[in-house]
């Protein structure tokens, strides 16, 4: 049988979750000009931006408890498959259904992409699992900031959403063929002898549920923030897509250097600091304008950084015997409750800025406005106004976060100290 090559699977995972990223990042740029050229209004743009959030949590479930069965290379051919067919779609994309089936399969395939990835990396880095899925999931941000550079440098030089999108037809070929051409191991699960009645049972414990609950929270506050942030802040400065970059950018030098984090604070540890510093972040991008706000994505990005591969991988070490399905459904619960909490906050923004605008007047007749026109700006202030409001109201999701990381932090140190205690220390021999 021909060997393991853990550093091309490695390498091959990164460039899977790039073409995710890149999703991510290019239709986070391009969100608002979908609205304008297919005359969409916020809450349609939030239903088909929740779209693939959808599409994730079906995927990312679905493939964890196959996983184990058809083995993981047969789901990221299947990932690469959905991934061209979504992509295609949005290129040639005539309006809002074209656009929410084009985005249901591009969430499809980046939920398949971690329904194999996650338990790969933690099978072929056994030893080291938060750390190497802090590195695979560097690419996430890695690839938004490629992404949104991508929309920023394409729309300087005048060329169109489309070609932007279709650029990611090139990652998605190149990793389909990798994936074709390499050798996988059996999960880690099942290397170990975990039975798959096993696997379900340990999804039934406690901290197992707690951490799903917790999970729906780090995802809120870090993707939605992320997705919707050239939305919510482009009427209050003119490079909201560039908090974005920077934000993600962050993020990405964080994960880098997650190892020596990682090991001097624990998970738990990390989890708790990062949910303050997201905090913080969230109030400034809320409260601030100008330059402060660059200063906002800045802590807000330190703040994220660590939340979604540190939360898959505090279960993959924490909760082994949850294996492959573990992590996925934690990946499948993150994405469900950003999609259900977009569809929610495009309907409020909506509202936000119905009432923010004379009474009776329609917001459809406003964005339909010339612009220039006192129409036009009447919306726009309405839009500078509504947006802040959004953030703000999702700053209650890390504050509860921070209470709920700091009594997790103090749990688990108390249990590591009862472990250490049970273990009978080494006889001396003179």
């Amino acid at each position: 049988m021909p060997a393991i090559n853990r550093k091309q699977l490695f390498v091959a995972s990164c460039l899977a979750l790039l073409v995710t990223s890149l999703s991510f990042g290019i239709r986070a740029g391009i969100l608002g000009r979908l609205g304008t050229e297919f005359n969409l209004n916020a809450e349609q743009l939030g239903t088909i931006a929740a779209t693939a959030f959808w599409g994730f949590p079906l995927a990312i479930v679905i493939g964890g408890m196959v996983v184990d069965i058809i083995g993981m290379k047969k789901l990221l051919v299947a990932a690469g498959v959905f991934h061209l067919i979504g992509i295609l779609l949005t290129v040639f994309a005539s309006g809002y259904w074209t656009l929410f089936i084009s985005t249901l399969c591009v969430g499809i395939a980046n939920g398949t992409v971690e329904a194999a990835c996650n338990p790969l990396v933690a099978t072929i880095y056994k030893d080291n699992k938060t750390t190497k899925l802090n590195h695979f999931h560097l690419w996430f941000p890695g690839g938004i900031v490629i992404g949104t550079l991508l929309v920023f440098l394409f729309d300087k030089i005048g060329i169109g959403w489309q070609v932007q999108v279709g650029v990611m037809l090139i990652p998605t070929l190149l990793y389909i063929f990798l994936f074709s051409k390499l050798e996988f191991p059996v999960t880690e699960r099942v290397s170990s002898g975990v039975s798959t009645g096993e696997m379900y049972s340990a999804l039934l414990t406690p901290l197992f549920i707690i951490m799903i609950v917790l999970m729906f929270g780090t995802a809120i506050t870090e993707l939605f923030t992320g997705q919707w942030i050239d939305v919510l802040l482009k009427n209050v400065t003119d490079n909201a897509i560039l908090l974005l970059t920077i934000e993600t950018g962050v993020m990405v030098l964080g994960r880098a250097f997650a190892e020596p984090v990682v090991h001097k604070f624990s998970p738990a540890g990390v989890l708790f600091i990062s949910a303050i510093v997201a905090a913080i972040g969230l109030y400034l991008l809320g409260s601030t304008t100008g330059n402060m706000l660059f200063v906002g994505a800045l802590v807000f990005g330190i703040g994220v950084c660590y939340f979604w591969p540190t939360m898959i991988g505090f279960v993959a070490e924490n909760l082994p015997r949850t294996g492959a399905v573990g992590m996925n459904l934690m990946g499948g619960a993150g994405m469900f409750a950003v999609s259900l909490y977009m569809i929610f906050m495009g309907g409020y923004y909506d509202k936000l800025l119905a009432a923010k605008l004379p009474a009776g007047s329609s917001v459809a007749d406003y964005n339909a406005a010339p612009p220039g026109s006192d129409m036009a700006n009447a919306l726009n202030e309405a839009k500078k106004a509504a947006g802040p409001e959004i953030i703000n109201a999702t700053l209650t999701i890390p504050l509860i976060l921070i209470v709920a990381f700091g009594i997790l932090f103090f749990y688990m140190k108390k249990k590591r100290k009862e472990t250490n205690l049970e273990i009978p220390a080494p006889s001396v021999i003179n």
